[in-house]
């Protein structure tokens, strides 16, 4: 039986499509910088991180908003 999504979960869910947003959004800006100043520059490395990073946020808040989880109410006769 698939439960209705509480608050934190469709949160989680907007959360992880900002992220993959932002990834996208610094992943544009490392391959505009790539041409300019290469991949051994700081803020290049940077770059490179904060879209790995947006990444992995981005799949861990989709899974966690995506579970569906029990109803652990005390209580409650379902």
């Amino acid at each position: 039986m698939i439960r209705e999504k509480g608050l934190l979960q469709k949160i989680s869910i907007v959360s992880a499509g900002l992220s993959f947003v932002l990834a996208l959004v610094t992943g544009v800006l490392l391959y505009l910088r790539l041409d300019s100043v290469g991949a051994n520059n700081p803020i290049s490395a940077s770059l490179m991180a904060s879209t790995f990073f947006f990444l992995c946020v981005g799949a861990v808040l989709g899974i966690m908003g995506s579970a569906d989880l029990p109803n652990l109410k005390i209580g409650d006769s379902e």
